[in-house]
């Protein structure tokens, strides 16, 4: 057993950049040290649970490396991908839970259904466009967020300056053409445990 768990942590830190760059992830290009309004010590803290729930995941099925998406801003842990049966989706949202210093859980783990490639394209180009446009658009520091696709719906976890740089983001991913739904879960500087001075 133990030499699982030295196993995983030693996979995850290989797979993963150091805190000093970004929390770069399976995300895509994740919130980046010099921009990033938490403070150091939460950096550290969140990029500590990742690690730590990554590593109980990988130990209880080595499938999750590819299918399970994590990502924790502030202590709360967000959660995408897909699994076989809804028993999987909740067992994955008691180890987020079970994660020491969590403030709360957002799941979107998705039951598995048969691949359609059509699908996946065009929410590879759906997120490939929205990515674009919070690029473009100066009211949005792009990289504070991460954007996930799934069926035309898309889910945006990232931190807003402030109420109108939310919506701006909000704005940007409705606009995309064949949208159906924009989930975001987006945190306020103002709503971070702590902040940089």
């Amino acid at each position: 057993m133990k030499f699982k768990i030295i196993f995983g942590i030693l996979f995850l830190f290989c797979l993963t950049n150091c805190v000093g760059t970004s929390s770069q992830g399976i995300f895509g290009t994740g919130v980046s040290v010099a921009l990033d309004p938490r403070s150091i010590g939460t950096q550290i803290d969140d990029n500590i649970m990742q690690k730590s729930l990554s590593s109980r995941l990988i130990i209880k099925d080595k499938k999750y490396v590819l299918s399970i998406n994590t990502k924790v801003l502030d202590g709360r842990i967000f959660i995408t991908g897909k699994v076989d049966d809804p028993e999987e989706k909740l067992q994955i949202t008691k180890m987020a839970w079970e994660t020491k210093g969590v403030r709360s859980v957002k799941n979107n783990i998705i039951i598995k259904e048969e691949f359609d490639f059509k699908q996946s394209a065009k929410d590879l180009l759906i997120t490939s466009q929205l990515r674009t446009a919070m690029i473009v658009n100066k009211k949005i520091k792009s990289t504070n967020y991460n954007i996930d696709t799934y069926k035309k719906k898309i889910y945006i976890y990232g931190i807003a300056q402030d109420q109108d740089e939310m919506k701006e983001v909000i704005e940007e991913a409705k606009s995309i053409l064949d949208v159906e739904k924009v989930i975001a879960s987006i945190l306020l500087v103002d709503d971070l445990r702590i902040q940089k001075n």
